[in-house]
C-alpha cells in the first residue's frame, strides 16, 4: 500500500495533524538530519578559516605521524649546510600532540661525575621534590600560520664545519618585529628525539626568565615540524665574536676592551648564581656556550647538556672537546660542585682575554690532570691586567674549597670593571681553525654547535 493509500484509509478527509503524523520520516526527521549536518559542517569550516590551532586539538591523531614535504618558509635553500646541534637520544613514548613539563627531577646533589657512555645506562638517581618550581609553560604558536608568523627566513652560517647528525636545524628569522632564531626538528626525528626536543623547551620554560639567559619566545608543538623560536642575539657565539675581534675592518664593527670583559663576565657571573640557586649546575661554561647581543649583553647558553642531566639522570659524557675547559675534579671523576663550574668561568676569562685562545693549548688533554696536579695555572696573556687575572687565578685553584663563591667573583667583577682599561684589545693573526681543534682537545666527530 502506498503513502497515499495508507493517509487515505487511516485519515479522514482534511485531517492535516492525522496525515503529517503519517509522512513525520518524509516531512520532519529528514529535513532535520540534513539541516544538522549542513550546520555541522559549516561550523568546521568556520573553525577551520578562523581557529586552525583548536581544530589540531580535536583531530584524531594520525597512526603513524605524517612525513612534512614543505615547511611554509622555514626550510633552508638546498645545500645549505644549517648549524645544529645538541640532541640525546631518550627512551620515551611517541608523541606530537602533548606538551609535558617534567612533574620530578633527579636528586638535587651537584653531582656531575665523568663516565664513559656504555649501553644499557647506568639507572638514573632516585627522584625527589623538584628543586624549583614550573612555570607557565611557552606559549604555543599556530602552525597554520607559521607563514605569517615568521618571515626573512635563512638558514644560520656556520662558524666552522664539522660533521655532525644532529636531528636539529637553526633558521634564523623575524617574528612580530623582532628577530629570532628557529631550532626546527628535522623530518628523519624519531619518536626519542622529538620528546627531547620538546622537553628541552619545556624545561627552559621552567627555569624563568633572567636578564642574562636566552629568552624563549614560545613553540610549534601541536604538529610536526616542531619548532622552538629562541630571541636572536646578533652577535652569536662568545667564541666566534672574539676570533673576529681578531680582524680589521669587520662589518659588524667588533672591539673588545678589558671594561667590556669585565662586564660581560659580570652577565655570565649572574647567570650562573641564577643556576645555582636552583640547584643547577652549568658543566659547560665556555666562550663557545655564551652568546652576545647586539648591545654587547652577555647571556649564558649550552643548557641542552644540563637538560639531560637534570631531568634524566644521565651523566656528563667523557667528551675530548671539553677537558681542557673541565676543574680538577671532573677529570678525576669525583662528584662536583658549583666550584667546578667557578674553575670554567676562570677559563671562560682567560678565552675573553686572549681573543679566543684554545686554554692549556700546550698540553695534551691526556696530561691536563697531572698538569694540575703539578701547581701549573694559566699563564697570563700579554695585554692582561694584573687585576684580570688575580680573577682567573682565584678561580683555577686545585682545591675547591680556595675557590671564591660566585658572589665573591662578582664582587671582584665590579670593582675591576671601575679601574679597568679602555683601550681596545689587539692579538696579531687570525685563528687557523685546524689548529684550535687541536689545541682545544676537539674530536673528529665533534659538533661545534651554540643553539
Amino acid at each position: 500500500m502506498s503513502s497515499v493509500s495508507e493517509a487515505d484509509f487511516r485519515c479522514q478527509h482534511g485531517d492535516t495533524i492525522c496525515e503529517i503524523r503519517v509522512y513525520e520520516q518524509e516531512v520532519i526527521v529528514v529535513p532535520i538530519l540534513l539541516l544538522s549536518i549542513f550546520m555541522v559542517t559549516l561550523v568546521f569550516i568556520l573553525l577551520l578559516r578562523f581557529c586552525p590551532e583548536k581544530v589540531d586539538r580535536i583531530r584524531l591523531k594520525p597512526s603513524k605521524p605524517v612525513t612534512r614535504r614543505v615547511l611554509h618558509g622555514i626550510d633552508a635553500p638546498p645545500g645549505i649546510n644549517a648549524l645544529e646541534g645538541e640532541s640525546i637520544a631518550l627512551d620515551m613514548p611517541s608523541s606530537y600532540s602533548t606538551f609535558h613539563p617534567p612533574t620530578t627531577y633527579p636528586t638535587k646533589n651537584y653531582s656531575t661525575s665523568v663516565v664513559t657512555p656504555s649501553f644499557p645506562p647506568s639507572p638514573p638517581p632516585q627522584p625527589i621534590k623538584p628543586s624549583f618550581t614550573p612555570v607557565v609553560q611557552p606559549r604555543e604558536l599556530p602552525r597554520q600560520r607559521l607563514p605569517e608568523s615568521f618571515n626573512l627566513v635563512t638558514s644560520l652560517p656556520v662558524a666552522f664545519s664539522l660533521r655532525s647528525d644532529s636531528s636539529v636545524s637553526l633558521y634564523r628569522a623575524r617574528m612580530e618585529n623582532r628577530n629570532v632564531v628557529l631550532r626546527v626538528l628535522k623530518d628523519n626525528a624519531d619518536a626519542t628525539e622529538r620528546h627531547s626536543f620538546l622537553g628541552f623547551a619545556s624545561f627552559l620554560s621552567q627555569l624563568g626568565p633572567h636578564p642574562f639567559l636566552p629568552e624563549l619566545l614560545g613553540v610549534v608543538s601541536l604538529r610536526a615540524p616542531l619548532v622552538t623560536v629562541v630571541e636572536e642575539l646578533e652577535h652569536r657565539d662568545l667564541l666566534s665574536f672574539l676570533w673576529r675581534c681578531r680582524q680589521e675592518k669587520v662589518d659588524p664593527p667588533c672591539e673588545m676592551t678589558e671594561r667590556r670583559i669585565f662586564t660581560m663576565a659580570k652577565h655570565v657571573a649572574s647567570a650562573l648564581e641564577f643556576l645555582h640557586n636552583k640547584d643547577i649546575l652549568h658543566g659547560n661554561v665556555c666562550a663557545r656556550s655564551v652568546l652576545v647581543s647586539k648591545e654587547y649583553t652577555a647571556k649564558l647558553w649550552g643548557l641542552h647538556g644540563v637538560y639531560t642531566r637534570k631531568n634524566h639522570g644521565a651523566t656528563q659524557r667523557d667528551d675530548p672537546s671539553m677537558k681542557k675547559w673541565q676543574a680538577p675534579e671532573v677529570l678525576a671523576r669525583r662528584s662536583t660542585g658549583p666550584s667546578s663550574d667557578i674553575w670554567s668561568f676562570g677559563v671562560l676569562l682567560y678565552e675573553m682575554a686572549t681573543l679566543g685562545e684554545a686554554p692549556f693549548a700546550e698540553i695534551s688533554v691526556n696530561e691536563l690532570l697531572q698538569f694540575h696536579q703539578r701547581g701549573k695555572s694559566l699563564k697570563k696573556p700579554s695585554n692582561c691586567s694584573n687585576t684580570l687575572y688575580s680573577v682567573i687565578k682565584a678561580c683555577c685553584q686545585w682545591k675547591d674549597q680556595d675557590r671564591p663563591m660566585l658572589p665573591e667573583v662578582s664582587r671582584k667583577l665590579v670593582s675591576g670593571e671601575k679601574s679597568a682599561s679602555d683601550k681596545v684589545l689587539k692579538v696579531a693573526g687570525t685563528v687557523n681553525i685546524e689548529r684550535y681543534l687541536q689545541e682545544a682537545g676537539y674530536g673528529e666527530t665533534n659538533s661545534y654547535t651554540v643553539f
